[in-house]
């Protein structure tokens, strides 16, 4: 995957109003063998508007199945669906380097409602 690099063009405060970030909670965390790199599938809840969505993430490393499911992450809700494997993703779950670079959640670092939008 590309990253931006901190010599990134400027955009307009107008696209960046186009991604719609969102607030969930995953119900389900499971291993998905099938991905080419680690990964898990996600099923997130993003509440009544958006629903349940589902997400492939490459957390392995910093993450686990059993503290996943329960807790908040944000993602991007209105790219369209990507396949991968035999897996759609329907969201962007985001995330950040470690040290190592390797994937750590964005989460709220207190309880918010789900379905709440970035800004």
């Amino acid at each position: 995957m590309d990253h931006a690099s901190a010599g990134s063009a400027p955009i307009a405060f107008e696209d960046f109003l186009k991604v719609d970030i969102r607030v969930g909670r995953i119900v389900t965390a499971e291993p998905f063998p099938q991905a080419r790199k680690p990964a898990f599938k996600l099923t997130i809840d993003f509440g009544p508007e958006i629903g349940l969505k589902r997400s492939s993430a490459q957390i392995t490393v910093n993450h686990t199945p059993e503290e996943l499911v329960g807790s908040q992450v944000l993602a991007v809700v209105n790219f369209p669906p990507r396949q991968i494997g035999p897996f759609m993703s329907e969201v962007l779950t985001l995330g950040v380097p470690d040290a190592n670079g390797d994937v750590m959640l964005i989460r709220p670092d207190r309880e918010v409602p789900i379905g709440g939008r970035l800004y």
